[in-house]
Parts: C-alpha cells; sequence; structure tokens
C-alpha cells in the first residue's frame, strides 16, 4: 500500500464521516514528528528541549 493511497483513503474517510475536527489533531501530529526527525542527532535539539 502505497502513502497517496493512505492519504486518499484518509481523505475519503474524513468526507463521507465528516469527521473534519480530525484534520487539526492529525495535522499537529504530523508537524511534531516533522520536528522530532528534524532535530534528531543536532546540535539543534538541545535548544528544542527548553521549549517542553
Amino acid at each position: 500500500m502505497s502513502k497517496t493511497s493512505i492519504l486518499k483513503e484518509f481523505w475519503q474517510f474524513l468526507k463521507v464521516r465528516k469527521k473534519w475536527w480530525l484534520t487539526p489533531i492529525v495535522v499537529f501530529l504530523v508537524l511534531l514528528g516533522a520536528l522530532i526527525v528534524a532535530t534528531e542527532g543536532s546540535a539543534l535539539a538541545t535548544f528544542i528541549y527548553a521549549l517542553f
């Protein structure tokens, strides 16, 4: 199963079930995951810990 098919299936789920409140949660989790991956092993990681 490709990543695009997962996104399409999720989009269809949101449209059919009218679960639009899930969108900000998913966006926040994706951004948080991207932040963790981007700062892993870098000198920037010490400054990120101060935020939390």
